[in-house]
This record gives C-alpha cells, structure tokens and sequence, in this order.
C-alpha cells in the first residue's frame, strides 16, 4: 500500500460523505498552502469539478502574492467553482463595531480573521447545499495549531489522518504544483507568518515525535533517545498537545440530570 492507495481511499471518503448527506457537492477555503490544495485535487478526483466550490479569501496587508497567485492559478486549473472575497470589509466592521478591539493583539485577531472564513464557507455550504471540507492535517490537529471554530470547524476532514510529511508526499503523488508542495506551511494570519517558524522545529522533527507518542505508544522520556531528538523539542511539542486538548473535544459541562430524577 502506498499514497496512491492512500488518494483513492480519500477520495471514496468524500464521495461517501457527499452521498450519505445529500449533498452537492464540497465547498473548501483555497489558500495557496499545500493543505487546501490538496484536499482541492483530492475533491475533484472524486467529485468531478463541477462539485467543489472554492473560496479564496484574502486578507489585504496579510495575505501574501504569492498565495493568492497559487490559490487563483490552482482554482483556475482545476476548473472548478471560484469566488474571492476579500475579507478586509468584514473584518474592518467588527474593528470599528467592537469597544473590546485591540490591534495589538495579533492572536485575536489572527484568529478573528480565520473565523470570517469560517462563517462565508458556511454561508456557502447552507445555500448550496454543499459540505464544508476541511484542509487541518494530523499534525495540525495533534498539536492544535488551528483556531477554534475557525479552520477547525469543517463537515469532513479529508487529510485529518496524515501528517504534514505525509500529505506533503500525497501532494506530489496527485500533482499539486511544486511551487506549493515545497513551499514553507503557514496559517497566513499575519504578515510573514510560518508554522514552522512560529512554533520553533521542523515538521520532519514534529511529525517524528508525534508518530512516536501517539501512533507507537513509545512514553515521552523514551523519545528523546529513541529518535535521537532534542528533549526540549519533544516535551514541546507534547505539551502543545496537552494544552490544545479542549480544541479536540466538545466544550464541557456539568451532569446535573440525576439530581432531577
């Protein structure tokens, strides 16, 4: 078995998803970046282009040329559904609506901006009866590096089982462009933004340490000897795990029912 195996039994997912809802089709936030892409590819090849709606959603001032030129030159290639939105109005209208606003704080609205996206691939997916196909990797997921009810939120993830090495070689196998599939990954919610650079180690160390904690089951203070890795990476990137835990979960709550019976 290898990654074209591995195309083939995502694709079955999203036509299975598709069919068993009722739906049209797929709608997915184009970015440019090697995820988005690839579930783009991957959603064609099972649905045929007719079916997938793409939304580009820049951000003026954040959103790299570069990005927008792979995400239109991607759209187009592909022929599928296309729309831009500039999401620059929406945002500017929560700035001046909101007394709680800070520009300084670059988490919140990072995350603000990926929630504006969040609601347009929604609004798109209730009008036109379509899925929301999310583009969050394993990696992703694992460590939580993702906003919550942003590009977390999605109907299906198709790539959700595959670190970001692995969807990186799936990539290559289905043909997105080069120039995306080696370019450096980031969320894009600020300018010069890396995922790499930001949280401080490589995916080829990232996605060894996670494989080895949650795939093989090997205890985090064997890792460090086991993969001949820096500890200080491994008990960072396990602690990112551990706190993202509530992205992972359905928000708490208290069990109160027998008190009433």
């Amino acid at each position: 078995m290898g990654y074209k195996e591995a195309a083939k039994a995502i694709e079955g997912f999203i036509r299975g998803m598709v069919e068993g809802a009722g739906a049209n089709g797929v709608v997915i936030g184009i970015s440019g970046g090697l995820d988005s892409s690839t579930v783009a590819v991957l959603s064609v090849r099972a649905l045929g282009r007719e079916r997938v709606t793409g939304l580009i959603m820049p951000m003026p001032s954040i959103t790299s040329e570069e990005d927008l030129k792979h995400a239109r030159e991607l759209s187009r290639d592909l022929g599928i559904n296309s729309y831009e939105i500039d999401i620059g109005d929406i945002y500017f209208s929560y700035e001046k609506g909101n007394p709680l606003h800070d520009r300084t704080n670059r988490i919140a609205n990072g995350n603000l901006q990926a929630r504006i996206r969040m609601t347009l691939l929604y609004y798109a997916a209730n009008s036109r009866n379509l899925l929301v196909a999310g583009t969050s990797d394993r990696s992703e997921i694992l460590l939580g590096y993702f906003t919550k009810y942003g590009d977390g939120a999605s109907d299906m993830i198709p790539i959700g089982d595959l670190y970001k090495t692995q969807v990186r070689a799936l990539a290559r196998e289905i043909g997105v462009p080069d120039e995306i599939v080696n370019k450096p990954s980031s969320p894009g919610l600020w300018a010069g933004q890396t995922a790499e650079g930001e949280i401080g180690l490589s995916y080829d160390i990232i996605d060894r340490i996670l494989e080895a904690y949650f795939d093989l089951g090997i205890p985090e203070a064997e890792i460090p000897e086991r993969l001949r890795v820096d500890e200080a990476a491994v008990r960072k990137v396990i602690e990112m795990s551990k706190r993202s835990a509530h992205k992972r979960a359905m928000p708490p709550k208290p069990s109160v029912r027998t008190m009433l019976r």
